[in-house]
């Protein structure tokens, strides 16, 4: 028996009877050599972990869009604390952890320069419409390694599928990076809000703070301890729900008066604009596009017309990158004397 084996065995003896197994996934879209020492999620996880997607999120807005300080999320820190968040309490369920944070690394993957402003600029402009969600599966399918994607198991596909709040994850580990997902980005937008002073302390809703706790590190424990202690010995994954409707308040609260900010909604123009006007750039300069990107635009599989290839190159920008290339193309050069 191999260490592999021994893992798997280990997993089928020792945790809950409701987790996901590796020894029993469902496999990957194509036939792969199974590792000697790795069980298959954790071989997902690496594979996440080492790709370009996962690199560019460390220049991708989380909320705050070009923040001066130094300690405002990027998409890069908020996925690394759902998969800190994820994996405690999937170690607390008797969960697999390992597909539970290969999940979590990789639920973003797809996500666009400037947070959901960026995304919400390219459901506007692309057919049929834009969701992070799905992009991330895209990314992991079809856009990473030139073109061939990670090759990712069932179950981690999934898990970053379904990770938005309308998702029906199909393992117990989905569903709680799903929620860890909520739990870490309503707590940390309120810590970067009252970073930003777009808050106040006192502002937060009372059922809030009395209930969840007065900070953003009582809020997350509190989250984390009411969701293991409400899911232990059971088949389902949730918050009690007098606490998961304290968590939805604060939720509409940050909806109210932080992502809908007079500031911040004078700063989601400035971005639609660059990023519609960099799609209808390329889509009419096909050639300015990068060489692996232009091949696709002549494939016969019917996944990648030349808006969903436009689509694809904007959405894998960093916000620096994204404003470089308008930079570049939009913005007069001064002439040399």
């Amino acid at each position: 028996m191999n260490l592999r084996e021994n893992q798997e065995q280990q997993e089928l003896d020792n945790l809950s009877p409701y987790a996901a197994k590796s020894a029993q996934s469902q496999g990957r879209q194509h036939p792969a050599e199974k590792c000697t020492i790795r069980t298959e999620f954790q071989k997902d996880r690496d594979r996440i972990t080492h790709c370009k997607a996962f690199r560019r999120l460390m220049h991708k807005t989380q909320v705050f869009i070009s923040p001066e300080g130094d300690h405002y999320r990027t998409r890069l820190t908020h996925t690394l604390e759902v998969a800190q968040i994820a994996r405690t309490i999937s170690r607390a369920l008797a969960l697999n952890e390992d597909l539970t944070e290969a999940i979590a690394l990789g639920h973003d993957l797809g996500h666009t320069p400037f947070g959901h402003t960026g995304e919400e600029a390219l459901d506007m402009l692309l057919p049929g419409g834009f969701q992070h969600n799905k992009q991330s599966v895209r990314v992991v399918d079809l856009l990473e390694e030139g073109g061939k994607g990670l090759n990712l198991t069932f179950e981690v596909r999934d898990g970053i599928l379904n990770h938005r709040t309308t998702g029906k994850p199909g393992t117990l580990e989905g569903r709680v990076v799903q929620l860890s997902d909520k739990i870490a980005y309503i707590n940390h937008d309120v810590d970067d809000a009252l970073r930003a002073k777009v808050l106040r302390p006192e502002e937060l809703p009372h059922i809030v703070t009395e209930m969840l706790g007065q900070t953003s590190s009582q809020r997350i424990d509190f989250l984390v301890h009411n969701l293991v202690d409400y899911s232990t010995n059971s088949n389902k994954v949730s918050l009690s729900p007098d606490v998961a409707q304290a968590l939805q308040t604060l939720r509409a609260f940050l909806f109210k008066n932080v992502y809908a900010n007079q500031l911040h909604q004078s700063e989601r123009k400035k971005i639609q604009t660059m990023l519609r006007l960099l799609f209808e750039y390329y889509l009419s300069h096909q050639k300015k596009l990068p060489e692996d990107m232009q091949a696709r635009i002549n494939d016969e599989s019917g996944v990648f017309t030349i808006e969903q290839v436009v689509t694809d190159y904007i959405a894998c920008m960093t916000d620096r990158f994204a404003m470089k290339r308008f930079e570049e193309i939009f913005m007069p050069v001064a002439w040399e004397a």
